[in-house]
């Protein structure tokens, strides 16, 4: 895990680098204000083109649409995928299809000015691989997802979990995309109902062409008929290869699929062709606690009723801190093994946004300890930025309240900077310790010992999702905006503490922001002395 003492604190603008975009929510909403200048140029060559086509003035009239009511920020993943996607390819065809006279000229200039700021297909991937991580983590149906509402559960019992004021509605070819990202990583579970999906809108349109799309019902045939069959249904693979040669007569290829599959079925017993095998779920992480994690993300931090006990409570708390006499903290103990309390309103809204403010020109795509490296990893979809004390007065006085309420020395070198994070379209942080496992680690070589505390503090809300669930111990805390959660990483005798392991849930609808601050054993000693039980 990143550490913070050896590398140089400096101020400037940092850009966003290429294919990161997608992993915050802050650099997403950036994205639409790219698009709203690309919008007023459209604009502009559908008044001086008279004889304007009617398909570019239909394009025009969806994305214009969606802007009249952009004033929010852009909270739902559906919406952000797509944004993506049209500032990726769709807005790229619509300019490269037009002829070459002055007024559309005007027109690609003022595409070719923002092109430096337009997201890049690995933005399109990391989206579409974060709306099929939503779809896996809440059980949310393709179909509905397509139609801009969340939707969960069995197709026979689907619940609404959010509709969106303003739904966002994805084209077939949105669809055709996310299916081919998972068909592209042998991905058969997903790509099948995305590419389902396509197939049914392309169908329904069929004979329409829009300048924007990249895929075709034929490709998307193509594409779901090789899925079938790598997944075993070689008799729906091939039904779907025939549908497709209707369409596209003369591709050599699908015939001798087509004969290649009428062969398979012929020499096949009947009653194993019947049997259609089941989709199985790729397990990406080979994360070994998947169900424990994803039951708990899917509680969205409520708390099952056997764990109520007369020793989880609310109360105003000092700790006998001259600082907390006068303004007491409201403590509600979540958990008490591992010990788990929420302090609400810890932080005002102002500094909560003042934090986010400092820490938007830092952000960078958050990394994890592999080895004595630091790599980016699907399993963490964030961007992070480290914020010294020195950097403004709310930082400092953030650092002596986290003190006072821990009883811990909270500036360096007894703690790490704070840490601010923004989640991206379907950020998370799949379970993990806080705290170094190896003594390799990168956090040894500062010679202050392991993470002793972690206090994490919620600087934003979100509608849905978000959540932080410890795994081992089996319960997990909503996302409450200006709210701080603190618990211990090691027992008193300085070993890990198992049950910490925690993940932070994927962000299903709104953006994330927290501010993590990682204290260390170092000059604690007296703060946190060991327990007469070594055990302890």
């Amino acid at each position: 895990m990143f550490f913070p003492f050896f590398f140089p604190f400096y101020l400037g603008h940092i850009a966003v680098t290429s294919g990161d975009m997608y992993s915050s929510m802050l650099t997403v909403q950036q994205a639409l204000d790219t698009e709203k200048v690309l919008v007023q140029h459209l604009g502009t060559y559908l008044e001086e083109e008279t004889y304007r086509l009617n398909d570019l003035r239909r394009f025009y009239n969806k994305v214009s649409a969606l802007h009249r009511t952009s004033a929010a920020p852009v909270s739902d993943p559906i919406s952000a995928f797509t944004l993506l996607k049209r500032l990726q390819s769709e807005w790229m065809n619509v300019v490269n299809s037009l002829e070459s006279n002055e007024n559309i000229r005007v027109l690609k200039d003022g595409y070719e000015k923002v092109e430096k700021n337009l997201p890049v297909l690995e933005d399109v991937t990391g989206a579409a691989k974060a709306l099929m991580r939503l779809q896996d983590v809440y059980s949310l149906n393709v179909k509905g997802l397509s139609k801009g509402v969340f939707q969960s559960g069995p197709s026979a019992q689907l619940s609404v979990l959010y509709k969106p004021n303003q739904v966002s509605i994805m084209s077939a070819d949105d669809c055709f995309h996310i299916g081919k990202v998972a068909y592209d990583m042998e991905d058969f579970y997903h790509s099948i109902p995305w590419l389902e999906e396509a197939v049914t809108m392309y169908r329904d349109s069929y004979g329409s062409w829009f300048t924007e799309d990249q895929g075709s019902l034929e490709e998307a045939l193509d594409y779901l008929a090789f899925s079938y069959f790598k997944a075993g249904n070689v008799s729906r693979a091939l039904y779907l290869s025939r549908e497709c040669l209707l369409y596209d007569p003369y591709n050599m290829r699908l015939a001798e699929n087509v004969v290649k599959y009428e062969k398979i079925l012929d020499e096949t017993p009947a009653r194993e062709v019947v049997e259609e095998p089941s989709l199985v779920r790729p397990n990406v992480t080979h994360l070994r606690t998947r169900d424990l994690y994803e039951g708990l993300c899917q509680t969205m931090g409520t708390q099952p009723f056997h764990y109520e006990d007369p020793r989880i409570l609310c109360s105003y708390d000092t700790n006998r801190s001259p600082y907390l006499i006068l303004r007491p903290l409201k403590k509600e103990v979540v958990n008490l093994t591992p010990y788990v309390v929420l302090y609400h309103d810890f932080v005002s809204d102002y500094e909560a946004e003042k934090i986010k403010e400092l820490a938007a020109p830092w952000l960078r795509r958050s990394v994890v300890a592999s080895g004595i490296q630091q790599v980016q990893a699907e399993y963490r979809i964030s961007k992070s930025a480290w914020l010294k004390d020195t950097l403004h007065p709310i930082i400092r006085n953030l650092d002596v309240r986290i003190a006072a309420v821990t009883g811990l020395h909270a500036r360096a070198p007894y703690a790490e900077y704070l840490q601010v994070v923004n989640y991206g379209i379907g950020g998370h942080y799949e379970p993990h310790f806080d705290h170094a496992t190896s003594r390799k680690s990168p956090l040894y070589r500062t010679n202050t010992g392991n993470r002793i505390a972690t206090l994490m503090i919620y600087l934003s809300s979100v509608d849905l999702g978000g959540s932080t669930a410890f795994i081992h111990a089996n319960f997990s805390t909503p996302v409450i905006k200006n709210a701080a959660v603190f618990w211990w990483n090691l027992h008193r005798n300085g070993e890990g503490d198992e049950d910490s392991l925690h993940a932070g849930c994927p962000v299903l609808v709104g953006s994330k922001w927290v501010a993590n601050k990682w204290i260390h054993e170092y000059g604690q000693e007296f703060n946190r002395p060991c327990g007469l039980n070594p055990g302890d």
